[in-house]
């Protein structure tokens, strides 16, 4: 090492030792992320793959990142280039970046451990919500360490280096000038013609896509498509067709914002939610429910109840809810993100490409079960542990005719412990259970959404309320359900308990890390249904979907408006046997599942399937089943253009 440096520097451009310490840390970051995956889940030629795969991103990453400096040093005139501060300001600013590189990267190592993605749509939103995203980073991660190690790194790789090399002193010649610009102008032009982020879709491996990708690439990429026009990107049939599919599967929903306003108008006249002619078909229900209280369990796996497998008792109480529950053992979220989750929750559409509805702008005003069920005089609610205005939530609540009531709502006094993501599960629980007890005075029925935030990293809760400690996922879990026991015992002692339905469900899966596009069996979340003076303990063994909840609910209400959904109502699709299928979703893969076939609609107008096991849920490729196909197409194609269009309001007249 010694010899090394007091071997004659080595003259390079700036530029070039930017571009080199680049490639160098995001070569070490995928080494880190491929041993952290295990290369046991990927084969030699994926291994390869990721690498030469990986190289091209990171080269057409630094096409666009280096253009500042080849503009600098076309620009900087000749008498400044051996002039020693200048020399002092390039190694300033190569550690500045060399700062920034690493930062990079451990934020991508750590939004991996999370996603088990590169940067993608959610980091784009992140950028959005920064007081709950950093706050939430500083109370799971040592931050002020982690920001010393990569400062005190950063110096020692720059402090090495400037006794290796020096940076170029000589003039720049017109003819050299020339070439900077025209390297300027070209390797941003050639890496936007000639780099797409779907080139990272190289193997049939989610690991291996993921892993030769670049985060700074793929950030980029996602913020250009955070909206995706899914006539533009996806494969598409003749909309007459697809109407025709549709009703062919049972879906008769009308589609025109006008037939709905004079279907709810006709119905708003001549019936009433009691009416005997709504009463056929109750079974299993012994009588309508009055109320329903839905829980939305932040990142609630099927896999973390026993009742669905689990052996470490991470939901005791859960576990003994089960049998006083139907429980419905095959239903699947339709996102990875709680606004896909409270998508389906609402307004019980399947998840259309780019962001969820929530997010979006023109959201006030839809066809949501709360919009739907205030216009028929029940006080509707959707009561957040945490800040509403993360992921749009108040506006898009509000705008839907919901009450909303967030953490800000709450008396001080009432809260337990918080963190940034919200407030602990059981003061959550203890507000909503004070403001249902005080809707009972206006003698009003209700509909209360209650969103959970405890199963979120940083994973904090109350101290000595269970066996677990803090800061992992399972003592969350266990702390969760802990939280609903409190919550459903204290129900119990309530007058209007008898006569309210209670829907416990998950927002989504805590991970969909798999090999392939859309693991199956990562999307696999509770379902119960708890009323036992009005609903027997059981078990609804057919699949379905998250965005049945909402169908179902109405129909146990007495209104007519399921058929404002592409969900189906679960116990009429039952007795009449309608076909079992399932939507699962990233923000680009829009899955249907049925049949023990899962398709994948994906930009570029690109359709795969693949044939699952309907024990392990475990995929492999299989031939395009043309049928599946096309009502795969029919219900994603018609569902956006639905919203785009304006047909998923609600317009009373």
């Amino acid at each position: 090492m010694l010899k090394l440096f007091r071997h004659k520097p080595y003259s390079v451009s700036f530029s070039l030792l930017v571009v080199s310490i680049a490639l160098s840390i995001w070569l070490l970051l995928r080494v880190v992320l491929s041993v952290q995956v295990g290369l046991s889940q990927l084969s030699i030629k994926e291994l390869i793959g990721i690498f030469v795969n990986g190289f091209w991103f990171d080269i057409s990453a630094l096409a666009y990142l280096v253009v500042p400096w080849l503009l600098i040093s076309l620009l900087m005139p000749n008498v400044l280039r051996s002039k020693r501060w200048v020399n002092h300001i390039r190694w300033g600013v190569a550690g500045f970046l060399t700062f920034c590189l690493l930062f990079g990267a451990v934020s991508e190592y750590i939004f991996w451990q999370e996603f088990t993605t590169r940067f993608n749509f959610i980091a784009v939103d992140y950028l959005i919500y920064t007081n709950e995203v950093i706050g939430n980073i500083r109370e799971s991660y040592p931050v002020p360490l982690i920001l010393v190690g990569i400062a005190l790194i950063a110096f020692l790789i720059v402090f090495s280096l400037s006794k290796v090399i020096r940076f170029e002193a000589q003039q720049r010649s017109a003819k050299r000038k020339l070439g900077l610009a025209l390297m300027t102008i070209a390797l941003p032009l050639l890496s936007f013609q000639l780099a797409n982020v779907d080139q990272m879709a190289f193997s049939k491996n989610a690991y291996a896509n993921e892993l030769s990708g670049n985060g700074v690439f793929s950030f980029s990429a996602a913020a250009r498509r955070n909206e995706l026009d899914y006539d533009q990107f996806y494969k598409t049939i003749p909309q007459s067709q697809a109407l025709s599919v549709l009703k062919s599967v049972g879906v008769n929903r009308k589609t025109t914002s006008a037939i709905i306003a004079a279907e709810n108008s006709a119905l708003l006249k001549s019936t009433q939610l009691s009416g005997a002619n709504l009463d056929a078909n109750l079974a299993p229900f012994k009588r309508r429910p009055k109320n329903v209280v839905l829980i939305s369990v932040e990142s609630l796996s099927a896999e973390y109840l026993g009742t669905y497998g689990n052996q470490e008792n991470l939901t005791p109480y859960l576990n003994q809810l089960a049998g006083e529950s139907l429980v419905f053992d095959k239903v699947f979220a339709t996102g990875t993100r709680t606004v896909r989750g409270l998508d389906a929750l609402s307004i019980a559409i399947p998840p259309i490409p780019g962001q969820a509805i929530v997010h979006r702008p023109n959201t006030d005003h839809l066809a949501t079960i709360g919009e739907l069920l205030e216009v028929k005089g029940y006080s509707t609610f959707f009561i957040y542990g945490g800040y509403g205005v993360f992921d749009s939530m108040n506006k898009y609540f509000k705008g839907n005719d919901y009450q909303v009531i967030d953490r800000t709502d709450f008396d001080k006094a009432t809260i337990q412990s918080e963190n940034v993501w919200g407030v602990d599960d059981e003061s959550l629980f203890n507000n909503s259970l004070r403001i249902l007890d005080q809707n009972v005075k206006s003698q009003k029925p209700f509909f209360a959404h209650i969103m959970t935030t405890s199963n979120h990293r940083p994973y904090t809760y109350p101290e000595n309320k269970i066996d677990l400690p803090q800061g992992n996922r399972r003592g969350a879990v266990k702390y969760t359900d802990y939280a609903i026991g409190q919550f459903m015992e204290k129900a119990k002692t309530k007058p209007w308990f008898n006569d309210t339905l209670f829907v416990i469900v998950a927002d989504h899966c805590a991970s969909v890390a798999g090999k392939t596009k859309l693991p199956i069996a990562k999307y696999h979340i509770p379902l119960f249904f708890y009323a036992p003076d009005l609903l027997p303990a059981g078990h609804y063994t057919r699949m379905a979907s998250q965005i049945d909840i909402v169908p179902t609910l109405l129909d146990l209400l007495g209104t007519s408006d399921a058929q404002h959904f592409y969900g189906q109502s679960m116990f009429e699709a039952a007795r009449k046997q309608l076909p079992e299928r399932t939507f699962v979703s990233n923000y680009q893969a829009l899955g249907y599942y049925k049949e023990n076939t899962l398709i994948v609609l994906s930009p570029k107008q690109e359709v795969e399937a693949y044939r699952i096991d309907p024990v392990n849920l475990e995929a492999v490729a299989a031939p395009i089943d043309h049928r599946l196909m096309n009502e795969a197409i029919a219900y994603y194609q018609t569902a956006a253009r639905a919203y785009k269009h304006g047909e998923l309001k609600e317009y009373i007249d």
